[in-house]
């Protein structure tokens, strides 16, 4: 998540909680950003996070690791709401036929309905990318003068 705009840029999903996981997500948000160097991702210490290899690829992409403290949530209570609206709005008590199915479902309700639709209070009631379309106009408009 880009915690400016609140936008999911990298997912992925699996039966795992492997480093795999969540160097797949990662692929996905560099493909999709193409930040620059010194980006901070910031997790908690699940091991999929404090492995060599996913210290080792952010360090490749120049971004910096951020972990909270153990037992601590506050810090990533925007990523934990998240998650628990994804459950809410579009898992609820449904049974998937197959994982392949559930995964176009939340990859679906991730880049048309949070990305696109679903409106923040803290981003003043505009959607994601909304959101980052009027930063970008903004900017050119200081730019122009």
């Amino acid at each position: 998540m880009d915690l400016h705009s609140r936008r999911i840029v990298g997912f992925a999903t699996a039966d795992h909680l492997r480093t795999e996981l969540p160097l797949s997500a990662l692929e996905m948000a560099l493909a999709q950003r193409r930040p620059p160097r010194g980006l901070i991702h910031h997790s908690d210490h699940g091991s999929q996070f404090t492995s060599y290899e996913f210290a080792h690829r952010t360090a490749k992409a120049g971004i910096r690791l951020s972990m909270g403290a153990t037992g601590t949530a506050y810090d990533n209570a925007v990523v934990e709401s998240f998650f628990a609206t994804l459950k809410r709005e579009r898992l609820g008590e449904e049974r998937f036929l197959t994982r392949a199915h559930a995964r176009r479902a939340i990859a679906e309700w991730i880049e048309v309905i949070y990305n696109r639709q679903r409106r923040h209070s803290s981003l003043g009631y505009l959607s994601p990318l909304e959101f980052e379309r009027s930063r970008r106009t903004t900017r050119q408009r200081q730019r122009v003068r």
